[in-house]
């Protein structure tokens, strides 16, 4: 019974609460446009952005020839590995070890490169994220100064950002600022390369 009461009590607060809603985003909306009619907005696609910045473009090559060079580098160490385990394979197969012993020496050993490259391929993957996200870092740094200063000019309430069809849904064109803000990026960044 106490369940039940509880239950119509919570249905009559939210019917209570419901109308009290309605009853205040009715007085909201009808002020609404007068509190955004003043405001300036505009957006910046920002798959475009992240595809015509040369700093973001140059960050890219930059992480993926690392990436790369790690890639090779353990490969190159892997395969060195391979091949000394299928030598010592094909060694004890054939009773090639002088003892037992100078056998699980060299099992040891290797066991030991194994666990070095284990060890190496988390170092250098752990450089690879850090350093990528010190690059994001720098890349968000980069906008955000450089739209502080655009802004002092243009003078916007509020910039979005548009990915797809993640955030905005619909925007007339003439608010889209994506050409001005990469053209001013990449003057900028060629500025500071030089």
């Amino acid at each position: 019974m106490n369940g039940f009461a509880a239950l119509a009590f919570i249905v009559l607060f939210s019917q209570c609460a419901g109308k009290a809603d309605s009853t205040q985003s009715a007085n909201t909306s009808a002020q609404a446009p007068t509190a955004l009619s003043g405001m300036k907005i505009a957006y910046i696609e920002v798959d475009t952005l992240l595809a015509k910045y040369n700093f973001c473009v140059d960050l890219n090559q930059a992480m993926v020839k690392k990436s790369e060079n790690v890639r090779l580098t353990l490969n190159q160490k892997a395969s060195e590995l391979a091949k000394q385990k299928q030598e010592f394979q094909q060694k004890y197969e054939n009773n090639a070890f002088l003892s037992q012993e100078r056998a699980q020496q060299e099992y040891n050993r290797l066991a030991k490169l194994e666990q070095d490259l284990q060890a190496l391929s988390n170092q250098l993957q752990s450089q690879l994220v850090s350093e990528n996200e010190k690059n994001s870092l720098q890349f968000r740094d980069s906008i955000n100064s450089f739209l502080k200063a655009y802004n002092k000019k243009h003078g916007y309430s509020m910039i979005l950002s548009n990915t797809g069809f993640d955030n905005l849904l619909y925007a007339d064109s003439a608010y889209n600022i994506t050409k001005e803000v990469v053209d001013g990026l990449n003057a900028r960044y060629s500025a500071k390369k030089k």
